[in-house]
Parts: C-alpha cells; structure tokens; sequence
C-alpha cells in the first residue's frame, strides 16, 4: 500500500476501533502488512475486533483504490493470519516510535 492508502486505512481503522469502544492510537507498516497501536477495554473480544478492521478496511480501501482491486486475484485485502500482543509496561512513546519506524 502506498501513502495514500495508509492514510484512508487509519481512518477507516479508527472507525472500527470506535465502533468497538476502542481508540486507534498509531498505526504503520509497509506495502504487505501493517502495524497498530490499539487501546482497548477488557471485555473487547480481539479475534472479533482484528476480523472487522479487516473486513471493513479490505472492502472500504477496494472500493476507494481501484489499484487494490486488480492487485489481488481474491476479492480481500489481507491474509487470514494475524499477530496480537500485549505491551502493558511498556512506554507507549516507544511503542509508537516503533510502528512509526515500520515502514520501508
């Protein structure tokens, strides 16, 4: 994904976080995955957080980016894999400053 993708990928993003009552608080990565900061409540279900940000940011960034559509012989935008973990000691600056180093 390229920079524009990226930026309407946050948005989209952001609104799915909220929707869940969760706040996006960063997010970058490279043209095959991304990285995000997300704060939420305990009682947030995560596996259904991660397959609503995909399947809305896959089908709201295919229907803004006509690029995305023929870029992928499937009509999704991501794989079924995914990567959650837990930084609670960390300081969230840091944390931040890695996803913004993410990117190629």
């Amino acid at each position: 994904m390229g920079d524009l993708h990226h930026a309407s990928f946050g948005q989209y993003a952001a609104e799915v976080c909220r929707d869940f009552g969760a706040e996006l608080k960063e997010y970058d990565g490279e043209a095959d995955h991304v990285h995000m900061l997300i704060e939420y409540a305990p009682t947030v279900q995560l596996s259904v957080l991660v397959n609503s940000l995909k399947a809305v940011t896959s089908r709201r960034l295919r229907n803004e980016f006509l690029d995305l559509r023929g870029a992928y012989s499937k009509p999704v935008l991501w794989s079924r894999s995914y990567f959650v973990g837990s930084c609670g000691g960390a300081p969230l600056e840091v944390i931040k400053q890695y996803i913004q180093n993410q990117r190629g």
